[in-house]
């Protein structure tokens, strides 16, 4: 990864259906607070990896319904494709490979031989993993079948059977673990191996993330049985693995805490922002801090005080501008005014904000130039901005941060929007 210029502090790999993603949390707060806490403390020298068996046409999907943060690698079809970045760029050394021994139409030609196999939709049969569903009843007879008859046609094949109905064929080098432990000898060979990998998983297809060795791991408190079950039979003694005691993200979060990766506590968690002390200022952090506060007076979550508004003004220059998406530009000191009419606008309505890609230069002592996407969910969909502003720290016991400038322009074409809609 280029982003960074050495080896990552920690390196998160989770997979997303309920394990980062909750979808029995409707209003996602479990996703939300681990977006603050990476975003906030982590982004700027850690990398984040999305590891799912979903497919890039579903995993896009998902990236449309959740808030859902911008990893720096993507290993998607349990394991067979890994991209870097936003473009999806595809690793070629890794498809080379799972070239090895494996040719997808044999393995569509065995299949047709057992009739109690249902092929998953098209877009979810890849170049190296050809996707069944079969019931749990007839999975171990489908996989002794699978094993004996594409062997003796000369495939060396994995079969990963999870969610009690799903049942991938795959090249024997691919999965989750095995793409993972390519990653790290990649990393390790350009002398950028990160000082920490913690892996995240509920499911069976998850196992093999687990195996790879030397890294952390939590299970979600979730984790479905035939996980425990894998780790009951052969990890039970890891003191590296957890079986965390909250659901998805925020499993995720507590892993961090347990093994004391870092920072454990999301900015979405903290009501009073005046006792949450860092070491230094961390720039990452105040535009977090600041958006959160944003989220909360707009859904009237705060208390509707004249000292917050004034808390809200001493954070911004008062020769600031602010540029809206839109192209007009108005001072920060009418822009904390025009908040005060905002105040539990979006009140008992499903609004959230979320800071995706921060990124941070500092151009002086005291002075930093940061970058990133803003997005705002309102119900009926999103609208996401990338912003530039320049922050200023000033010295003092509250490493108290001043926002000298803001600049905003429409992420992609969202519609034309009311003005007095859209504030920071």
């Amino acid at each position: 990864m280029d982003r960074l210029c050495g080896p990552a502090r920690v390196m998160i790999v989770s997979d997303l259906d309920h394990t980062m993603v909750d979808h029995h949390d409707p209003d996602d707060l479990s996703l939300l607070r681990f977006n603050a806490l990476w975003e906030a403390h982590y982004r700027h020298d850690s990398l984040l990896v999305f590891s799912t068996g979903r497919s890039p046409t579903l995993y896009r999907k998902l990236r449309e319904q959740k808030p859902m943060l911008s990893p720096d690698i993507t290993i998607m079809s349990v394991g067979t494709e890994i991209t870097y970045g936003e473009a999806m760029l595809p690793d070629d050394g890794w498809e080379h490979v799972l070239n090895q021994k494996w040719d997808r139409e044999i393995v569509i030609e065995e299949a047709s031989h057992l009739s109690h196999l249902k092929f998953q939709s098209p877009t979810e049969q890849r170049p190296h993993k050809v996707s069944f569903y079969v019931e749990k009843e007839r999975a171990q007879e489908a996989i002794a079948t699978f094993s004996k008859t594409l062997k003796d046609r000369g495939l060396d094949v994995k079969i990963i059977y999870s969610g009690g109905i799903d049942l991938d064929i795959l090249p024997q080098g691919a999965g989750k673990g095995q793409a993972l432990a390519y990653l790290l000898k990649k990393f390790n060979s350009e002398g950028k191996l990160p000082t920490t990998t913690l892996v995240c998983g509920d499911s069976g297809n998850d196992a093999d993330l687990f195996s790879v060795p030397d890294v952390y791991g939590v299970m979600v408190s979730n984790a479905q049985e035939e996980l425990l079950q894998w780790h009951a039979e052969n990890a039970k003694d890891n003191p590296k693995i957890i079986h965390a005691t909250e659901r998805c993200a925020s499993g995720i979060i507590e892993a961090l805490g347990h093994f004391r990766l870092g920072a454990a506590i999301s900015p979405r968690d903290i009501t009073d922002y005046s006792q949450y002390k860092t070491e230094g200022f961390i720039p990452g952090l105040e535009v977090v801090k600041f958006y959160c506060l944003y989220e909360r007076w707009c859904r009237a979550d705060t208390e509707n005080s004249e000292k917050h508004l004034q808390d809200m003004k001493h954070t911004f220059s008062a020769n600031g501008v602010t540029v809206h998406p839109w192209g007009a530009e108005q001072s920060f000191s009418d822009a904390v005014e025009a908040l005060r009419n905002c105040y539990g606008d979006k009140q008992g309505k499903p609004f959230r904000v979320w800071i995706d890609r921060i990124s941070g230069q500092q151009i002086h002592s005291d002075t930093w130039v940061v970058k990133f996407r803003k997005w705002e969910f309102y119900g009926e969909g999103r609208r996401g901005c990338i912003t530039t502003a320049i922050l200023q720290s000033k010295a003092g016991p509250s490493e108290q941060c001043v926002w000298l400038h803001l600049h905003q322009t429409w992420l992609n074409e969202m519609g034309i929007m009311e003005e007095s809609g859209w504030i920071f």
